[in-house]
């Protein structure tokens, strides 16, 4: 066998004192892979990375740092001396294994949203933590860190910034949702349809229960794997959670869009006087945020793709002189996967490196 392949399901990346265990349940998952590669691209001082998943993608093959790994089953044993354990996986898997990773006494870090109803568990995201300049105590005993929605990140930063710069009146959004979101079924489903359709063939409907390919919904089918006002009401959770009171919050209305990835946010910003397009413009500049001057290309999901910033080009309202419209667009998992990596790093603080748990 290849001396990169490690048969064990575990990458062994250093071996000396001073880095931690970190597992990924749901390693195969869309979200798992782009945990993976933040890992490797912040350089998180791990010294294994265990890739675990449920019976879909056992024995898949992965790279994690150079190393090529197989996925191995979720079991108990498993979570032995983990300091750190991302669930990537779908909420059902998470639910199922969630309680034997905590009695391991690993930090866990939720990326499936499962567990944000559990007693003690808290919605966090760094990037709203560092423009609220909040100091976070760190917790003693391990609590579950659910990552809160990329897109209410995304609408809590901006709103932050704006508001920085002139008080806002109102804020309208129309969120556009790809089918990435729904993992690799939604993206599966969205492909067959597509193609179903240039045939002439019967649709697959089994997660959305409506056609998606070439279409704009507000609402999916009864039978469907999810109800879409469910995201919307989340999305208005996790911004009240993460923000604190400190920004208006959005109205906002939600559709699903014929993409494979991406969020997209159409948002209007109402002001109670003239709006200062330059202004804005420059409170929304900084760490996370790459503003688009009007002589370049508009930000779109495929531009976005593989990057951690909020891409964002500025209008003028030209019905209302004291508004303006702000188009955003990013990559929807590698946003979660950096903030789920970056609050592993900041839970890092009440875990010493290199100590046996």
């Amino acid at each position: 066998m290849n001396s990169n392949i490690k048969s064990a399901g575990v990458v062994n990346l250093e071996s000396t004192p001073g880095f931690y265990r970190v597992a990924i349940v749901g390693a195969g998952s869309l979200k798992g892979k782009d945990v993976a590669e933040v890992l490797d691209q912040r350089n998180f001082p791990s010294s294994e990375v265990k890739l675990l998943d449920d019976d879909e993608a056992l024995g898949q093959l992965e790279a994690v740092k150079d190393e090529i790994t197989f996925i191995q089953s979720i079991r108990a044993e498993q979570f032995d001396k983990v300091d750190f354990t991302f669930f990537a996986s779908d909420a059902e898997s998470t639910r199922r294994n969630w309680k034997q990773v905590s009695k391991a006494g690993s930090s866990i870090v939720d990326l499936s949203y499962a567990l944000e109803d559990e007693p003690g568990a808290v919605v966090r995201a760094s990037w709203i933590e560092r423009q609220l300049e909040q100091i976070i105590t760190p917790q003693l005993e391990p609590v579950p860190v659910v990552v809160a929605h990329p897109m209410a990140v995304v609408l809590a930063l901006l709103l932050l910034r704006v508001k920085s710069a002139t008080p806002l009146k109102r804020a309208v959004a129309t969120v556009f949702q790809p089918a990435s979101e729904y993992g690799q079924k939604g993206m599966d489903e969205l492909h067959e349809q597509t193609v179903n359709l240039l045939s002439f063939q019967q649709l697959p409907k089994d997660i959305f229960d409506v056609q998606v390919a070439f279409n704009l919904v507000s609402r999916y089918g009864e039978k469907a794997t999810s109800v879409l006002s469910s995201v919307s009401d989340r999305i208005i959770r996790h911004f009240r959670k993460i923000t604190s009171g400190r920004v208006l919050v959005p109205s906002m209305q939600i559709l699903q869009a014929p993409v494979f990835h991406g969020h997209a946010v159409s948002l209007n910003l109402q002001f109670e006087g003239a709006a200062d397009l330059a202004q804005i413009s420059s409170a929304l500049a900084g760490e996370h945020v790459s503003l688009t001057p009007s002589s370049e290309d508009a930000p779109s999901n495929v531009n976005a793709a593989g990057q951690s910033d909020i891409l964002v080009s500025l209008t003028p309202d030209a019905a209302d002189s004291n508004s303006m419209w702000l188009w955003a667009t990013w990559d929807n998992l590698r946003v979660a996967a950096s903030i789920a990596v970056e609050l592993a790093e900041s839970l890092a603080a009440s875990r010493p490196r290199g100590k046996i748990q």
